[in-house]
């Protein structure tokens, strides 16, 4: 639970906060998992009633299972503003966007036809689950990943910009070589196919039909092959070196001076010494009293 969000007073705000907003009684994880659940077949209905057969038979249908899922929602959005203190605050927040996004396209509906389709975005809301089920250790591992990507950004955008730079220069380079009755009629369909070629997507709307184009096109193919394996490394390295910093520390050891133990160990693992400076060793021997120097 958000630590900005608290409920508005005692009494039923109270009870209605710790059922929709907390997952640690029994209850508030069936309420949860009840909305994931109609959730899933909201959304599951939109997609039905996409298919051209299904919306002839069933229009109807689905027309009131909509409208009673939008019911639904937006009584649970309305619950969810009465039980806080400070409701706006939730309705800029990241679930506050979505609850209202996933009820917006039914009543925009009746103004703009088509809007229903929209209606797909609901399948958001389904990330509460990471907060019903207590799956932390995801949230740990979204946030090594997304350190690795800060890490890896400035690399990643090197190698984007020389794919664009090749991309123009061979894109260019086989505009001028094409006649325009072999499809490169222009620049940007030059482009076009330099990105399907170099990324070996391989779509064949347009191929080069002179042996010079076509040994063009043989480098470019290659060159996709061996670009291919330098953002792959380059974020697996980053994500090695998170994973690292997650699990290791660069505490040193004060017996040795040996680093990268574990975050947990409380003895080095090469001579035995006591990690944790700010706690006692309970296993190190009590120290001598003026007792026993006298004795």
């Amino acid at each position: 639970m958000p630590s900005s969000f608290r409920p508005a007073d005692t009494g039923l705000r109270t009870h209605l906060f710790q059922l929709i907003f907390e997952s640690d009684t029994r209850s508030a994880k069936a309420f949860d998992i009840a909305l994931i659940s109609l959730i899933l077949i909201s959304v599951a209905v939109v997609m039905l009633d996409s298919v051209p057969q299904l919306h002839a038979r069933f229009a109807v249908l689905f027309d009131v299972l909509e409208w009673a899922f939008t019911l639904v929602f937006s009584l649970e959005l309305a619950l969810r503003l009465y039980c806080l203190d400070r409701p706006w605050r939730y309705l800029k927040s990241f679930y506050g966007v979505i609850d209202l996004l996933s009820i917006l396209p039914t009543w925009l509906g009746l103004l703009i036809p088509g809007a229903q389709s929209l209606l797909v975005v609901r399948v958001l809301r389904v990330l509460r689950v990471f907060r019903v089920l207590r799956l932390m250790e995801f949230v740990s591992e979204g946030r090594i990943l997304m350190q690795a990507l800060q890490r890896s950004q400035r690399k990643v955008l090197l190698f984007l910009s020389t794919i664009l730079m090749l991309v123009v220069v061979f894109g260019s380079l086989v505009y001028l070589i094409e006649p325009p009755e072999s499809g490169f009629t222009s620049i940007p369909k030059a482009l076009y196919w330099a990105i399907v070629t170099l990324t070996t997507v391989g779509y064949g709307d347009i191929a080069p039909i002179t042996p010079l184009g076509q040994f063009v096109s043989s480098i470019v193919m290659i060159l996709g092959y061996a670009i291919l394996a330098v953002p792959t490394g380059v974020f697996s390295a980053e994500m090695i070196r998170s994973v690292r910093e997650e699990r290791y520390s660069d505490e040193a050891c004060p017996g040795c001076g040996h680093e990268g133990h574990e975050r947990d160990a409380r003895y080095c693992r090469r001579c035995g010494s006591w990690l944790d400076e700010e706690h006692p060793d309970p296993n190190a021997p009590a120290a001598a009293t003026a007792s026993d120097m006298d004795t």
